[in-house]
Formats: structure tokens, C-alpha cells, sequence
């Protein structure tokens, strides 16, 4: 008897080649895609949020330091901007409608906000990211806001898992991913756990191994840019690492699924140059909506 092909399976990382899209004046950050399928990323210290188009990148809107971003179901897009220490929202053409966190959230005070997530039902969480003090904040759709979690060595990459209510979180400078089970009371022992570390340089520099921005798979698989390596790390539903791809970014910062492949976002140096890649891996991204 014959079986057929696992049409889920990962692409073998020996065979798999990134292909570069865009050399870019500035290193990027926050790739998003709207409902349309439009692919946008924001370019930090150039301030601005841009959008692929005819195989250019064209200026979509300004911000001071724009870095995560995610965008709504109805075009609106919500943009981490460290320069602000906010969140802002954008409309869908690229209109700044101003500020939707708090200047202070539990009495902390925000600092560097950088990557975010969407429940569609209920908000957005956020990560500041600061040295050993990195937070993660939720931003109700009623105003609310509270912390998830503190005292992170770098809070950076975010994801959120609605049907199971389940929060990914980049320990930079640990080399490692939180998972958040928002199940759970922050005082239980597994409200946060160490889902995964990370492969480490073999140069073991400390800013070689840094974990950044991360996207879900529709298999559930958790897919890491993994800044200072040049790679896309793959970690199973339980953590194993299942492989590591070339990104051709040696500072990759950020992933998205584009179709059924995988959009990078970094760079050769910060601020610049910057590029955006993309490797075919024949599989499809999670949806919030």
C-alpha cells in the first residue's frame, strides 16, 4: 500500500535556499500582512512603515521608531514604536490615529515597546523590551491594562495561540522562549515555563544567539528568527527543535507566512543595511481571525 506524502512536512533545510527580495537602506522589522495580502514591515531608524508593492518598497507611514506591528481585520494597523514608548494605531491607509497603551500600566512605566500580538476577542499583548526588566503587557479593547509577565532579560518576539489561550515569548538574552499559559493564575508554578532553548553561537557572544520575532504554522510548529545566527530555528508543539534554515539575514529579526512561505526581516548591522527575504516551505501560517 502506497502513503501519501505528508503535505505538512518541513522542507529539508540541506535542499531549502532563502531567496532575497529587497537590499534595503535601513535594518527592517515588523512584517505584517492585511487582509488583502499586502506585505508590510516597518524600518526603525529610517521611521518608517512600508509595504511591498510591484517589487518596491514604498513608504506607507511614519512613525519615531516603529517595530512590531499587526494588523486588524479591518485594514487598521498597531504599530510598537520605541521612540514613543507606545503603541500606536494606524487606519488602513496609513493615517496615525494616535496612541492605544497607557504611558503607565500597573504603575510601571512603558519603555521600549517591541513586538505585539492580537486577541481578536479581548486586546493586545506587548513586549517591552529592557535588559532583566522586560515586560509583557495586556491592552484591553475596553482600555483595560495590565501586566502578564515581568522581570524579562529582554522581552522581544511575541505570539498568541487563541484556541488555547497560550502566549510565546522571546527571552533574548537567555537564548530561550517563554510559553505563558494564560489558563493559568500568575501565581501558579506553570502560568510561565520554559517551553525551548536555543541553539547557541559558536562563538558564544552574547549578542550571537539573541531569539526575536517569531510566527505559528498551521501545524502548530513555532518558527524563530534568530538574530546573530543567520537562521530560522522550527520548535515543535513541545519545544523540540525540529530545524534551523538559513535566513541569509545575519541579523534576522522577524518572520511572517506569506502564502505558503516564510517572510524574513533583519539585516547586515543595525542601523543598516537592511533585507527582506523569504524561503518557499510549501506551509501555510496560523490565523487569529
Amino acid at each position: 500500500m502506497m502513503h501519501k506524502p505528508d503535505q505538512n512536512a518541513l522542507p529539508d533545510p540541506e535542499t531549502t535556499h532563502s531567496e532575497l527580495i529587497l537590499e534595503l537602506e535601513h535594518y527592517t522589522e515588523g512584517p505584517a500582512v492585511d487582509p488583502e495580502g499586502s506585505f508590510y514591515f516597518t524600518d526603525l531608524a529610517g521611521q518608517g512603515i512600508r509595504k511591498v508593492q510591484g517589487g518596491r518598497s514604498v513608504q506607507w507611514g511614519m512613525g519615531g521608531r516603529p517595530n512590531g506591528q499587526a494588523i486588524l481585520r479591518n485594514g487598521d494597523h498597531l504599530i510598537c514604536d520605541s521612540f514613543s514608548a507606545c503603541v500606536l494605531k494606524y487606519d488602513s491607509d496609513g493615517i496615525l490615529l494616535g496612541s492605544v497603551s497607557p504611558e503607565r500600566i500597573e504603575g510601571h512605566k512603558v519603555r521600549c515597546p517591541n513586538d505585539i500580538a492580537i486577541d481578536p476577542d479581548r486586546g493586545f499583548y506587548f513586549t517591552d523590551s529592557v535588559r532583566k526588566e522586560g515586560m509583557v503587557y495586556f491592552v484591553g479593547w475596553d482600555g483595560s491594562a495590565r501586566i502578564v509577565a515581568r522581570d524579562i532579560d529582554f522581552a522581544n518576539g511575541i505570539v498568541f495561540q487563541r484556541e488555547k489561550k497560550f502566549l510565546w515569548v522571546a527571552e533574548s538574552y537567555k537564548n530561550r522562549i517563554l510559553k505563558v499559559d494564560l489558563n493559568a493564575q500568575p501565581e501558579d508554578a506553570d502560568y510561565i515555563t520554559v517551553f525551548a532553548y536555543l541553539p547557541f553561537n559558536k562563538n558564544n557572544t552574547e549578542t550571537g544567539n539573541l531569539p526575536d520575532g517569531m510566527a505559528l504554522d498551521i501545524e502548530g510548529r513555532l518558527w524563530v528568527a534568530h538574530y546573530g545566527m543567520q537562521a530560522v530555528q522550527v520548535l515543535s508543539k513541545t519545544g523540540s527543535l525540529l530545524a534551523s534554515y538559513d535566513s541569509a539575514i545575519p541579523l534576522t529579526s522577524n518572520v511572517c507566512f506569506v502564502g505558503d512561505e516564510i517572510w524574513m526581516t533583519g539585516g547586515i548591522a543595525e542601523p543598516g543595511p537592511g533585507r527582506l527575504a523569504r524561503i518557499k516551505v510549501g506551509i501555510g501560517g496560523y490565523s487569529l481571525f
